[in-house]
């Protein structure tokens, strides 16, 4: 039976293949003069063929050697490559992330965060894929993304999550009267035209219970999906919004202005990934990186499964 091939007797046949001495060699490698001479021992009988002859006080390579040295190179190569791409990955600076998020999350808050994440990480690269809640956690439970930001999860036996509590603001255009107000509640709301999200939202739901105790009607203007879009209308001036304070803030030198929102009625978005799919130290160093860009603006609660 052929025996296998060890590295360490490829970089001993190099070494004294550059040197033309097994002293020399010994000194570049770090081991003794007898070592090397045993691993090319071993490699000559492993091949078949002697390795090297003697002239003039030097280990000349055989023209068997001479023909397998570019092989043995690129072997050497490869090998150097993926130890340096080991070394990247136990230290957290190289593999592929696959990220699910809310579609406001992908065009506000995520790109800062990935920017600042892959500053010191050439080697990581990313997918990012905004979408809907359902869809994306129809991801998590196919196991097709790694982690995943959403709202109005109720949870699933396939994907461990974590809630964040944001803050939210009252938004108005720069200007408004609200501005005069240190917070704002429902009841200064009353004759104001509301930007919100959809109805079937949970946000929507508590929003709506909340005017509901203070018996202040909700007027209701434009529906949308996304705190973006509604922070985008309030620019524009066609009314006022209760969004997270996470996505005001991105719209204050557009003409935006903002206020607490009072009572207190937070936004939670659910931190997810997949229950069986191992996540990578690259993953779980990502979401903690996630997780802290949120903490100016969150209220801190644990995992939930």
């Amino acid at each position: 039976m052929r025996q296998t091939l060890r590295v360490r007797q490829l970089e001993a046949l190099m070494a004294v293949t550059v040197n033309g001495s097994m002293t020399a060699a010994a000194a570049g490698l770090g081991i003794s003069q007898p070592a090397v001479s045993r691993l090319l021992a071993d490699l000559e009988k492993t091949l078949g063929f002697q390795l090297f002859d003697r002239r003039d006080g030097r280990l000349v390579p055989s023209q068997e050697v001479r023909f397998l040295q570019p092989s043995v190179e690129r072997v050497l190569e490869l090998m150097t490559q993926i130890s340096d791409v080991s070394q990247d990955i136990t230290q957290r600076k190289a593999g592929h992330i696959r990220v699910a998020c809310l579609p406001g999350f992908a065009t506000s808050h995520m790109p800062k965060v990935i920017a600042n994440f892959l500053k010191d990480r050439p080697g990581v690269t990313m997918t990012i894929e905004p979408d809907r809640p359902e869809r994306i956690l129809e991801w998590m439970i196919g196991e097709q993304y790694d982690f995943g930001v959403t709202d109005g999860f109720n949870g699933h036996p396939a994907v461990e999550s974590r809630d964040v509590n944001v803050r939210t603001v009252c938004v108005f255009k720069k200007g408004h009267a609200l501005e005069n107000a240190a917070e704002v509640t429902p009841a200064d709301l009353a004759h104001e035209k509301i930007i919100h999200t959809r109805r079937d939202s949970d946000f929507f739901v508590r929003l709506s219970k909340t005017f509901q105790n203070a018996e202040v009607p909700l007027n209701s203007h434009i529906e949308v999906r996304q705190f973006t879009a509604a922070c985008e209308l309030v620019v524009q001036g066609v009314g006022v919004s209760i969004v997270s304070e996470l996505d005001a803030v991105k719209y204050v030198d557009m003409g935006l202005s903002f206020r607490p929102f009072k009572p207190f009625q937070p936004h939670t978005l659910s931190l997810v990934r997949p229950v069986l799919k191992q996540p990578s130290l690259i993953t779980l160093e990502f979401i903690e990186h996630f997780s802290e860009s949120l903490r100016p603006f969150m209220v801190p609660s644990g995992w939930a499964r």
